[in-house]
């Protein structure tokens, strides 16, 4: 594996947007762009450790660091995870023959990665169709308009609003959506996995191909602990889900 870090996919240089890749040890992979999870409040692009494992499968990943609170608002960090995707499409090629660009996060990161996926206009920026991705992880994310942006407004963070910052708002008819993997624990933040039950319906209900989607309840789990989890035998329990998806078929 190869690992190059802090590269600025900025033109203008700033601390907190930046990326890692990790390279697998070949010339032609596809690519998997993570965002970190923290409530779009704290983490890191180097929290989690699963990357190593995914790059020794052959999966290339891109970790991607954005503006958060207090220094960001809405939409400020939705607009750095699509510059970091734009930077993929313009930039990856340089490091191998790509095969495919697959999108996604965890917690506030699968919040990222859903606004992506249904809000088109902020990959459009960069002429990239959200749609033609090729495909999506969206691993614990909120499909509601997100806690914290409900603490920015002044409103109480439990409350459950579907408006123009809520991923599931997005969802219409007409759409040929990209395939996806949707990850929720079954003990996961409170109104999370009911949430999240609700986006997979809502798609359902707007005739997604369900055998596009791969919708997965982790049991005996809470709210993203099986990121770094690792089995008797050292084998990784979320790359190797994420690989299983993206080696599937199912993306474009």
């Amino acid at each position: 594996m190869r690992k190059y870090e802090n590269i600025s996919y900025k033109k203008i240089l700033t601390s907190e947007q930046m990326l890692d890749i990790y390279l697998p040890d070949k010339d032609t992979f596809p690519v998997f762009v993570y965002f970190h999870g923290g409530g779009l409040e704290s983490g890191s692009k180097s929290d989690n450790k699963f990357f190593g494992a995914l790059a020794e499968k052959g999966v290339a990943v891109i970790s991607a660091d954005y503006r958060m609170y207090p220094s960001a608002v809405f939409p400020e960090y939705i607009e750095d995870a699509a510059e970091v995707v734009s930077w993929v499409y313009s930039n990856i090629d340089t490091y191998g023959k790509v095969t495919g660009v697959f999108v996604g996060g965890s917690s506030a990161g699968g919040y990222l990665s859903q606004m992506l996926c249904f809000d088109k206009k902020y990959l459009a920026v960069y002429g990239i169709d959200s749609d033609k991705i090729s495909g999506y992880i969206h691993d614990a994310g909120q499909p509601t308009t997100h806690y914290n942006i409900l603490r920015e407004r002044g409103l109480d963070t439990r409350r459950v609003i579907i408006d123009e910052a809520a991923p599931v708002y997005h969802i219409t008819e007409n759409r040929n959506y990209a395939p996806m993997q949707v990850i929720v624990s079954d003990n996961d933040m409170k109104n999370r996995l009911e949430q999240t039950n609700l986006l997979v319906s809502t798609l359902k209900h707007f005739g997604y191909d369900e055998n596009k989607l791969d919708f997965r309840v982790i049991e005996d789990s809470s709210h993203c602990s099986y990121l770094d989890k690792q089995d008797e035998n050292g084998e990784w329990f979320f790359a190797d889900m994420i690989y299983e998806f993206i080696t599937s078929g199912r993306g474009k």
